[in-house]
């Protein structure tokens, strides 16, 4: 299933440049938002290196959007950072950075958002609220990025990685530090946690909730409050995966609450 998943978000995306695609380039003092709107459906925008304060980036059409050198996001503590609302995106390549932070929204560095084959790679991710938000994303892959923030308590910080009434999600080789939950669940699918280093969270290194047919394996959950906390699922897939001095006030490795059908 985990491959079988793979390959089918894969194939989804590496369509996403027809022959016809133009190629934009964006400089430093230049506005990502303002290519966004020029682009055509499938184009690709190239973002130089620098760093870009907009209020907020709304992805709303089919494109690829990649940093070149590490270009820095900046949400100034005020904006959620990058918005995707249309299927068949890919973000890679940026450092996004300080998105806002409010008691009532959850702002993100990245929100997917009703859209569905969307892959958010190679990215840095420092100092937000929450990290990646889904909420009813589909078919979607967040891998290999690194995604640190310096949170002070459960109230003050966002998850790292937040999924929510989402399905067929791959989440593989990401690191999560610093956030309330590494990677939160609830009301998710038939999806996939592989590869990632959960470490030093607040709370719980992976969090499940009322989240079904789904696979966790090969992580690494470390110095977390505590290790994984799969509550009020069936039929979850938990293989080959290493719980190391999780420390908090309920020092787990692993803990299990009405679950069935699992394995």
């Amino acid at each position: 299933m985990i491959r079988l998943l793979y390959i089918i978000i894969c194939a989804q995306l590496v369509v996403l440049l027809p022959a016809q695609a133009a190629e934009h380039l964006v400089k430093s003092g230049e506005s990502i938002q303002a290519a966004i709107n020029k682009a055509s459906k499938g184009d690709l925008i190239k973002v130089m290196p620098g760093t870009y304060r907009e209020r907020g980036i709304i992805i709303n059409k089919q494109l690829v959007l990649q940093g070149i050198g590490y270009p820095v996001l900046d949400g100034e503590k005020k904006y959620e950072v990058v918005t995707i609302t249309a299927d068949h995106v890919v973000v890679q390549g940026f450092e996004i950075i300080r998105s806002g932070y409010s008691s009532m929204d959850e702002l993100a560095a990245v929100r997917i958002n009703l859209a569905s084959y969307v892959g958010l790679r190679n990215n840095r991710l420092r100092e937000n609220f929450f990290g990646i938000y889904c909420q009813h994303a589909s078919f979607s892959l967040i891998a290999n990025n690194d995604i640190t923030s310096t949170g002070g308590s459960e109230l003050e910080a966002g998850n790292g990685i937040h999924a929510w009434k989402s399905d067929h999600l791959v989440i593989d080789g990401n690191f999560i530090s610093g956030h309330r939950d590494g990677i939160y669940f609830e009301f998710v699918t038939e999806s996939t946690i592989t590869n990632n280093k959960s470490h030093r969270n607040i709370r719980y290194g992976l969090h499940f909730m009322f989240s079904h047919q789904d696979i966790y394996t090969n992580n690494t959950f470390s110095e977390n409050g505590a290790g994984v906390a799969v509550m009020y699922s069936r039929q979850v897939t938990m293989i080959r995966n290493h719980f190391l001095d999780n420390w908090g006030s309920a020092a787990y490795g692993i803990l299990l609450k009405d679950i069935s059908d699992s394995y």
